[in-house]
């Protein structure tokens, strides 16, 4: 038996036994072997089928597929804690605007609630951020630089300066609740002397923090939420608006919420009536289904139904405080489901090719109408 250096990569004794078991399988048949058996002992040598120890092939074998139905637009991993990042976002950014406005007319009860629950809400906003993104360092790496045509970047600064103003009008609230000895008496004095600025910056930054989060959805190539870009800020501030009134109906006494009332009556007539203009708009494109149908239509239903019932129970909960609180409660669902119902929505939209593709085409045909045909967006006819 002749050897080479080839037969180091085989043990000679598994080769040996095999080789004598082909012989003696040739030898007890009366039929040479066909074409398939030589082919079957050639894939076994090159796949892991005749043993363990030999070479599995560096590409498996290829399988046809289809492009047709696959997403054209890779959807965005984001799951609850986006959502709820969107809602306690909203409540916090409104908040403080209440907190100034109570501050100015001199309602303290209304002021500590509102300043309370801004920092409660802003806190829990960067714990779902933070959660989302999967490690703390990566929030950071964020602000290592300011992009004005980021939503993102532009967001985290509202985000943190809002958080900065916030914590030192809460700071002051919890003070005024501590006994004035040891260190209280010289921080107090330090939050008195930056109360005002604190409370004019939470305020001015209340309004992006509420509203740019429907910037950053429209940003996005998710048709449902990039066709909504007009229509979706007002959706998100006027949730925002029926849910920190709402909170603010329930903790606040009845007697002293009578602006954060008229302010969730406000945000239910906002919501409502951008939501209907967003669900018009989308049915212009044909591209509503989303919003009307499945787990995201379902709660967009029942989050008009509640902030309907809501904005009926505020108009009678000045006279109740049980219906002042079941009102609240159930405006706050109703801005939780909205935000909810939003983003799956637009996730849905990205997952199926027939959105994306309806809206390219009309967006084609309207440029060739107007008469735009000399740049790359327009294909040849």
């Amino acid at each position: 038996m002749t050897t080479s250096p080839f037969d180091s990569y085989r043990p000679p004794e598994e080769g040996g036994r095999r080789r004598r078991r082909d012989r003696a399988s040739l030898r007890g048949s009366s039929v040479a072997p066909q074409g398939p058996r030589r082919a079957g002992a050639a894939r076994s040598w090159l796949t892991r089928e005749g043993g363990g120890r030999r070479e599995a092939p560096a590409v498996p074998d290829a399988e046809f597929s289809s492009y047709y139905g696959q997403p054209i637009v890779k959807p965005v991993p984001w799951d609850h804690k986006i959502s709820a990042y969107l809602f306690v976002g909203g409540i916090a950014g409104v908040s403080g605007i209440v907190q100034a406005g109570a501050a100015a007319t001199g309602n303290s009860v209304l002021q500590r609630n509102s300043r309370l629950t801004a920092m409660a809400a802003v806190g829990l906003s960067g714990i779902a951020l933070v959660a989302d993104l999967g490690r703390p360092e990566r929030f950071l790496n964020m602000m290592r630089t300011v992009k004005l045509t980021s939503p993102m970047s532009v967001g985290t600064w509202i985000l943190s300066a809002y958080a900065g103003f916030a914590g030192v009008t809460t700071g002051a609230e919890v003070l005024r609740l501590l006994p004035s000895r040891g260190p209280v008496p010289a921080l107090t004095r330090v939050t008195d002397a930056l109360g005002t600025p604190s409370t004019i910056g939470q305020a001015a930054f209340g309004a992006p923090l509420a509203a740019y989060t429907a910037v950053l959805l429209a940003d996005t190539a998710h048709p449902v939420w990039h066709e909504s870009r007009r229509q979706l800020p007002f959706v998100f501030v006027g949730s925002a608006a029926l849910a920190a009134g709402g909170v603010q109906m329930v903790l606040t006494p009845t007697a002293l919420a009578g602006p954060v009332r008229r302010l969730a009556l406000l945000g239910v007539g906002t919501e409502l009536l951008a939501m209907h203009r967003l669900e018009e708009h989308l049915t212009d494109l044909g591209i509503d289904e989303p919003v009307r149908t499945g787990t995201a239509g379902g709660r967009l239903r029942l989050a008009r139904a509640l902030a309907i019932g809501g904005g009926l129970g505020t108009l009678l909960a000045g006279r109740s405080r049980l219906v002042a609180i079941a009102s609240g409660a159930a405006l706050a669902t109703a801005s939780a489901l909205t935000r909810m119902g939003i983003v799956e929505a637009g996730i849905e939209s990205a997952k199926d090719p027939r959105y994306t593709v309806r809206v390219q085409r009309d967006r084609l045909e309207r440029r060739r109408r107007e008469g735009i045909v000399h740049d790359s967006s327009v294909t040849v006819r």
